[in-house]
């Protein structure tokens, strides 16, 4: 009879620890998504900083460039009024 209440007192706690370890175990797993979900946020923010940077630098050479050719066009009217001016 004691040999089976020993067992029994045995059994009872070595569930108790598995259940125990479980719980613990469980929190672990459900606490890493928000850390993940951290880094990942991070991580988008610096690639929508970056990107932001990349268009801007996009919209500016588009400016650029089109100053330029406004300034080309500028240069051969004026060119050519020279032209017309010197051979009066």
């Amino acid at each position: 009879m004691q040999t089976i209440i020993g067992a029994i007192i045995s059994a009872a706690a070595a569930i108790t620890v598995c259940i125990i370890n479980a719980n613990s175990q469980n929190k672990k797993i459900l606490s890493e998504p928000d850390k993940h979900n951290a880094v990942q946020t991070e991580q988008i923010t610096q690639l929508k900083e970056q990107v932001h940077k990349h268009n801007n630098i996009i919209e500016r050479t588009y400016k650029l460039e089109r100053d330029v050719a406004v300034l080309n066009n500028r240069e051969k009217v004026s060119e050519h009024r020279l032209e017309d001016l010197e051979n009066k």
